[in-house]
């Protein structure tokens, strides 16, 4: 579809940017957008909290936007400085320039990004894809990292489900508004779901023209030696995307310091609007 910046003077773009904001208003704290020049295009982030509170960055999952921590900035905002950050290529208001093609670029992506912003280390919050990606800045720039908290991380304690693989391959072969509302609404079945948010997911995902992102591999073992900061992982009680036990085992074979929290009612893709029970876990886990 063509240049971000040029999809976003089209009806599709405006409207994806309306469901945008209509979830950032939301955020129970007032936010400001801030643009950072990257050499991977411009990265957009929403910020609030004290200008000298210590500083959390989250991560958001694939295709959720950073708009989607509206009930964690309620909960943090008081106390801390969120920098909630669109991911390049993936739907939100971030622009990209030269594409991430590895890791290293990810890698290099993030660093910048937080340089930009003042960042020297922080607590690092991630959801899904995002807490893959937050696992690997943590192992690769421990020095950036003063916390770590993982949200359902996918893709590194343990596999897929089948079933879920089997449902979310047709909206990996073909994008749909439909297609995402039956994923998102077969995994979060019996769970409290913002409707909102699955407006703006849903078009998003037909119509935003999104980038396939670079996801860092499964840790080798020995891999998770370097991540030396206090770390919680948070899992959804009723995810539907993987064994939540097979993931806590990989968890305390991986970092066996780690903290586990489980998050009841809870599904894999409302995780980050779960309510007090889950910006409880998440507080506790930057405070504790």
């Amino acid at each position: 579809m063509g240049d971000r910046t040029e999809f976003a003077a089209t009806a599709a773009g405006n409207a994806f940017l309306d469901r945008y904001d209509r979830v950032l208003a939301k955020w129970a704290a007032p936010t400001s957008g801030v643009d950072v020049p990257t050499r991977h295009g411009v990265t957009h982030v929403n910020v609030c909290g004290p200008d000298d509170a210590p500083p959390v960055v989250l991560l958001c999952g694939g295709g959720a936007t950073s708009a989607s921590w509206f009930a964690v900035a309620g909960a943090l905002a008081s106390g801390h400085r969120l920098f909630a950050i669109d991911l390049p290529g993936e739907p939100g208001r971030s622009v990209v320039g030269e594409r991430l093609r590895s890791v290293d670029d990810l890698m290099a992506w993030l660093t910048e990004t937080l340089d930009a912003l003042g960042v020297a280390s922080t607590a690092l919050v991630g959801h899904s894809y995002g807490a893959t990606v937050a696992l690997a800045f943590a192992r690769r720039r421990p020095e950036r990292v003063d916390r770590l908290v993982l949200l359902d991380p996918t893709s590194i304690f343990a596999t897929f489900r089948a079933g879920y693989i089997l449902r979310a391959l047709p909206l990996l072969l073909r994008p749909t508004d439909a297609r995402q509302r039956g994923l998102i609404g077969w995994e979060t079945a019996g769970s409290e779901i913002d409707r909102d948010w699955l407006d703006l997911v849903a078009y998003g995902a037909e119509h935003f023209p999104a980038t396939r992102p670079v996801v860092p591999g499964r840790p080798r073992p020995g891999d998770l030696e370097r991540v030396v900061c206090p770390t919680t992982v948070v899992l959804a009680e009723r995810s539907r995307v993987h064994d939540i036990e097979k993931v806590a085992a990989g968890v305390r074979k991986s970092l066996p310091d780690a903290r586990i929290v489980t998050v009841p009612g809870a599904s894999h893709y409302t995780l980050p609007m779960a309510g007090t029970v889950a910006t409880a876990a998440l507080s506790d886990a930057l405070h504790g």
